[in-house]
């Protein structure tokens, strides 16, 4: 394997896995703040907030993978 294949399947793996952990992690919040929201519907509105601030620190970790992968691609010469 030459040196751009493996620039190219270390980006594909750095993306594919970053978004695979945001997803597993957005979904692992939703389904909490659901089940929260189910067991208590008076606190519908602090749970709303505490769920989308999940979602963003989960959104960050997808986010850095793209960078990580888009300095794989055209930042590092091979």
């Amino acid at each position: 394997m030459n040196a751009h294949a493996a620039q190219l399947l270390a980006a594909g793996l750095a993306i594919g896995l970053g978004a695979i952990g945001a997803g597993i992690g957005i979904g692992n919040v939703s389904g909490k703040a659901v089940e929260g929201i189910s067991r208590q519907p008076e606190l519908k509105n602090d749970l709303q907030q505490v769920m989308i601030l999940g979602i963003v620190f989960c959104e960050t970790v997808a986010i850095y993978a793209l960078v990580v992968a888009l300095i794989l691609l055209f930042v590092v010469k091979a």
